[in-house]
């Protein structure tokens, strides 16, 4: 992983054999961001993205492996209880044009990822909501 920040944008490679959410949490805690928006793109070869199922409240995981081009990865950063937090989701397409895509769990770069992270000042803590059975922004 490279970066350079300029202001509240930080451009960032990720590079191969790295893991995206490793990456984006160390990128984080090194820099302080408490609150960013975030988005990429790039090539992965084996990735773990999940839906949520609403009326089950779980989230249910498929695993992808083989040459994938990340058409769009996007989410935020910020905290729960205080600590780092992020939300990403992750759409990729196969060699025949089908997409695959959801809540990233895990992304290893096959070739190289092009971050671009707008940090926002400010900080939005997030809870778990009970009923709907997800980790929700807190605005007070």
């Amino acid at each position: 992983m490279e970066y350079r920040r300029f202001d509240n944008t930080i451009i960032m490679r990720i590079d191969k054999g790295e893991e995206i959410l490793e990456k984006i949490k160390e990128l984080a805690l090194k820099e302080k961001i408490l609150l960013a928006s975030v988005s990429a793109l790039g090539a992965t070869n084996d990735f773990t993205v999940g839906v949520f199922k609403v009326d089950e409240k779980k989230y249910y995981s498929n695993e992808f492996k083989g040459n994938f081009e990340i058409v769009s990865l996007t989410g935020t950063i910020n905290t729960m209880n205080g600590e780092f937090y992020t939300h990403i989701h992750m759409s990729a397409g196969n060699d025949k044009g089908e997409v695959f895509g959801g809540h990233l769990n895990r992304a290893i770069i096959s070739a190289t990822c092009e971050m671009i992270i707008n940090i926002i000042d400010g900080k939005v803590d997030r809870y778990f909501d009970e009923d709907i059975g997800l980790n929700l922004f807190k605005f007070n």
